[in-house]
């Protein structure tokens, strides 16, 4: 098990390393940032980003949270965190393409399905509760097709569903009506499948999510 003492271990092999091997990208990435695509994946610890891409420091900005979900476009007072980075991203950054990446087994999802969390007091699972709600329709919907709730189908349904919902709710922001609508910004659905390490990409055609 890994701990921060351990961590700096890694930060040590890493100085001495990447960072030395990589000295001429790091000098340029301290004059600034020019990510092309924006990915919204999922705090679980199993989920990197950068390592399921393979990508290097500076290629793309990410955000995570609990279910790589997006809130719909809101203007009421509140601290809107993925808002505020998916403004950045998009207005001053100007990325070109935003992916929302969800991943088998995800708790969340599981949460929203299983409605383990409602009724629960913020600090004892009631700010998770108020968070997954942004999946209630998508989970009744799931239980509606799914009759066990329990199986590995239904799960991955609502693991699927989830970006989906993402994806909707990213277009209620208007600077990204706008950018969709001019082509220079481009939505992504992808779901990751931990078990087995496959990338599933959601096809914009037929809605459906397959093999990359």
């Amino acid at each position: 098990m890994t701990h921060f003492a351990d961590m700096i271990d890694g930060y040590r092999r890493f100085r001495n390393g990447g960072w030395q091997e990589q000295r001429e990208r790091w000098e340029g990435l301290a004059e600034g940032q020019a990510p092309k695509v924006m990915v919204i994946a999922c705090s679980d610890s199993r989920v990197e980003p950068s390592q399921i891409f393979d990508t290097n420091p500076g290629e793309i900005f990410v955000v995570r949270n609990v279910a790589a979900l997006v809130p719909p476009f809101e203007t009421t007072p509140g601290r809107h965190g993925v808002s505020a980075a998916l403004e950045f991203a998009v207005q001053f950054l100007k990325v070109e393409e935003i992916v929302v990446m969800g991943h088998g087994l995800c708790g969340g999802c599981h949460a929203a399905l299983h409605r383990t969390m409602a009724g629960a007091e913020p600090g004892r699972g009631g700010f998770i509760a108020d968070w997954i709600a942004l999946l209630d329709d998508a989970r009744d919907a799931v239980r509606a097709e799914h009759g066990d709730i329990d199986s590995g189908e239904a799960g991955r349904a609502m693991e699927m569903a989830a970006v989906r919902v993402s994806l909707a709710n990213l277009r209620t922001f208007p600077c990204i009506q706008e950018k969709e609508a001019r082509g220079t910004l481009k939505l992504r659905g992808a779901f990751f499948a931990i078990s087995d390490g496959v990338l599933h990409v959601l096809d914009d055609a037929t809605g459906r999510f397959g093999p990359a």
